[in-house]
């Protein structure tokens, strides 16, 4: 019973601390205004007052009474744009100074704002808070740029987010903005979004993009952004217009062409890739992943052309995915992609052949059946064999791709090289395993 007492004696006292506080936030505002009078007219003689102030105005807004009245959230802008201007003067002094606050520019425009926006505010209030819009503008670019190369890109965003707020603010009030100047705006606007889209803000990057997109005059990077997030919101068919208006716009653009490149990818439309992929080699000539991803694209045709019986047109695909290939191996001798691509090549043609050996009769003993069986055979080992050097390569730069490691363990037991085989079933095992084998088998 005594214990019960007890908590509802603390429940009480609680209550009673919360509501003495609510009645208190009037009188914390005023006395956060005080304070600060108090630092501005001797800021080095009473630093402590702006602590004081801070502290105070803070407490205040706790109240919903204060939250409600214009003079309050003027104060609050005052004292954090008043700390920002503190922190920006010992850094004419030094440079490496830092902020005291996470992003005071933004807490001091947060607080403006919201008196702007105040249908109970004094036309005076207003004012002074458009006043306070503009000092602090610059200053959010500025911190905004520094949360952006510090990663911190949700921060970055609200940071960037505020200085258009601020300048439509100052616009619709006929006063001097920084980003009165097109450009200006327009770059805001593109590193709004940009930073939106980093932070995962998909929705918020899409309406900074799609502004600039319908102006008309839209740069190769909103199209990317813009394609990128109706991506990200699965939005495909307004991704697929997007890049299509861009590709169109800026055919020559880099980005722009490797994001359709991709979606041709994945779509499998080979025949349109190979034009795409020659006029990225035409930008880009020393791009060893270009060649590889050409080659393949090839060799697909060349996969699908076999089965067709289309042997020339086979061919004709093996032969340019060999020498994309063997290209990509000239600029980057020490890219196992291209070794290993060019082993597989010859190794899928000879599992090809493999097939064809299979269907062969089984039961056919005769000279002639049996002429055939050995040719058939003999050019799937000579395949194997072509196979063999790629795959040696590609395992001495790179001992722990799976792909290669199964590859050259089948090539040794179909060759009966027993020791090798079994050596690529040991670190096969160890990948298998979650391990590393620590060196290559083969030297470079």
């Amino acid at each position: 019973m005594m214990k019960k007492t007890f908590f509802l004696l603390l429940s009480t006292l609680m209550s009673f601390t919360v509501a003495q506080a609510q009645d208190d936030g009037p009188k914390l505002a005023k006395q956060a205004g005080r304070a600060l009078t108090s630092y501005n007219m001797d800021p080095q003689g009473s630093g402590a007052k702006l602590e004081e102030a801070k502290t105070k105005i803070d407490q205040a807004m706790a109240s919903a009474e204060v939250q409600a009245t214009a003079s309050s959230w003027l104060t609050r802008g005052e004292i954090y744009n008043t700390i920002l201007q503190r922190d920006m003067t010992m850094r004419m002094i030094n440079p490496n100074a830092a902020l005291t606050g996470d992003n005071d520019a933004l807490e001091a425009f947060n607080a403006y704002q919201k008196v702007y926006e105040m249908p109970t505010a004094k036309k005076f209030e207003k004012g002074d808070a458009v006043k306070g819009m503009a000092a602090v503008q610059g200053h959010l670019i500025n911190i905004g740029v520094a949360k952006f190369e510090a990663g911190q890109h949700d921060k970055a965003f609200q940071s960037f987010e505020a200085v258009l707020k601020s300048h439509d603010a100052l616009v619709a009030e006929k006063q001097k903005s920084l980003l009165d100047d097109k450009d200006m705006r327009e770059n805001q606007i593109y590193y709004t979004a940009y930073s939106a889209q980093m932070a995962k803000r998909i929705a918020d990057a899409d309406k900074y993009y799609t502004e600039l997109y319908k102006t008309g005059n839209a740069k190769a990077a909103i199209y990317e952004g813009l394609y990128n997030v109706k991506l990200e919101a699965k939005d495909n068919a307004a991704a697929e217009k997007i890049l299509a208006e861009g590709r169109q716009k800026y055919p020559n653009d880099a980005t722009l062409l490797f994001a359709e490149i991709n979606v041709y990818l994945q779509k499998g439309k080979l025949e349109e890739l190979i034009s795409r992929l020659k006029q990225a080699i035409e930008q880009e000539p020393t791009n060893v992943s270009l060649y590889v991803t050409l080659g393949s694209v090839y060799d697909n045709l060349y996969q699908r052309e076999t089965q067709a019986k289309n042997d020339a047109k086979a061919a004709e695909h093996f032969a340019e995915a060999k020498r994309n290939y063997e290209k990509a191996q000239s600029i980057d001798p020490k890219n196992s992609d291209s070794f290993y691509a060019l082993g597989a090549l010859y190794y899928n043609k000879a599992a090809a052949r493999t097939q064809e050996l299979n269907a062969l009769p089984q039961d056919d003993y005769s000279p002639a059946a049996m002429k055939k069986y050995q040719a058939v055979q003999k050019d799937i080992m000579a395949l194997f064999d072509e196979a063999l050097p790629h795959f040696k390569k590609a395992e001495s730069i790179n001992p722990n791709d799976l792909n290669t490691l199964i590859a050259l363990s089948e090539i040794f037991a179909r060759k009966d090289d027993l020791e090798n085989a079994g050596e690529f079933k040991k670190r096969l095992e160890v990948l298998k395993g979650g391990g590393k084998n620590e060196s290559s088998f083969f030297k470079q």
